[in-house]
């Protein structure tokens, strides 16, 4: 088979000498099934079990487990449990910023650890501090509306998204569930609202980013939702090691996955000419940085901004911030404003957590009460 030009020479015999076109002008191959990590997502209220099964799946696929904990040390809980295999924990309080995330799986991954269980991913969104509470601040105070707030909220989540699809280790979201209608026409002609079903206190469509999706009910029984592996179709069943060991399977069906292309640049040849001096023009800050710089002002006053920012990013100039240090500047000043009005308003650190087993999920909303 030749290509839409005429040229054979991208015809390449695998295997049995069964040929594969490979178009290098556009980058298509041909499928193939590779081995992949798992995105498991685990939905259910409170006493479902989604800790519990989270364990066991992750103890099927085998290798170290890491358990990332925003429910108040309940992850230490199951440790020594009949059937649990050992597990280690890392604790995070609020406030629920997706830096503290980002930072914990990036821990977990370079302390080599096969599995990390997140639980739960709820708090990241609907948490004290979460993107749901940082938009409402951010409209709150000035610098936007509750539409354009989201602005600066969207990329944070991205961020969040990114670092599980992208992780070298499996991956099991816990995330509490609130219950989902619809408005319907009824035979009056009036829009009434009708229960669908339960969605995951999370953004809209985070579901959408997982290979497997199971909706736990309150007897502990799992009902896929989503379901890429087609290997638990129609199915409703208590997960167990078994569920993981299957999901393993499942995994690792294909061929290996290409290690990525590394991009080379070309060493610059040797020239007489004099070396380029340094321009005299100052940096500029790109706009969310020169935003961020303006709001340190705004809550510090300018001589104080300064080591504030050190403080948060030390050993870098503004010029030099990254993305992944604005997102720390951010988060630093977000705490900083949030203890602020706490104190204005006569407010301490509460000993009621509003994660607690006796509190509700979430309002129609999505927002945890």
């Amino acid at each position: 088979m030749a290509t839409a030009n005429g040229d054979n020479s991208n015809l390449m015999s695998q295997g049995g000498g069964a040929p594969v076109s490979k178009n290098t002008a556009t980058g298509f191959r041909k499928a193939e099934r590779r081995k992949a990590k798992l995105r498991l997502g685990l939905v259910g209220s409170a006493g479902s079990g989604k800790t519990y099964s989270a364990l066991l799946v992750a103890g099927g696929i085998g290798g170290r487990i890491a358990l990332i904990d925003t429910e108040n040390g309940s992850g230490d809980l199951y440790a020594g449990m009949k059937g649990i295999p050992e597990y280690d924990v890392c604790t995070l309080a609020a406030p629920y910023t997706v830096q503290k995330y980002l930072e914990a799986i990036k821990d977990a991954e370079g302390a080599g650890y096969d599995v990390i269980i997140i639980d739960s991913l709820s708090h990241a969104w609907a948490g004290d501090g979460g993107l749901l509470d940082q938009q409402g601040k951010i409209a709150d105070s000035g610098r936007g509306n509750s539409y354009t707030a989201w602005r600066q909220i969207t990329p944070l989540h991205n961020k969040l998204v990114e670092a599980m699809l992208t992780s070298p280790c499996h991956i099991i979201a816990t995330m509490r569930a609130k219950t989902e209608y619809v408005l319907e026409t009824n035979d009056k002609g009036k829009q009434t609202p009708k229960k669908v079903g339960m969605a995951p206190v999370q953004r809209e469509g985070m579901d959408y980013e997982f290979t497997v999706v199971f909706d736990l009910d309150a007897n502990h029984n799992a009902t896929p939702s989503k379901d890429r592996t087609a290997t638990f179709d129609g199915q409703i069943f208590t997960p167990s090691v078994k569920t993981g060991q299957a999901l393993k399977k499942w995994l690792e069906s294909g061929v290996d996955a290409p290690e990525p292309e590394r991009a080379t640049e070309p060493i610059p040849k040797a020239t007489s000419q004099p070396a380029p001096q340094p321009s005299k023009q100052k940096a500029t800050l790109s706009p969310r940085a020169s935003a961020i710089w303006k709001q340190y002002v705004a809550q510090y006053g300018k001589d104080a901004a300064k080591g504030k920012a050190v403080a948060a990013v030390p050993g870098k100039g503004a010029s030099d911030w990254t993305d992944a240090d604005l997102d720390t500047l951010e988060t630093a000043l977000y705490e900083d404003a949030n203890v602020a009005s706490l104190k204005e308003k006569g407010f301490g650190n509460g000993p009621e957590s509003p994660f607690s087993d006796d509190s509700p999920a979430s309002d129609e909303n999505g927002k945890v009460a």
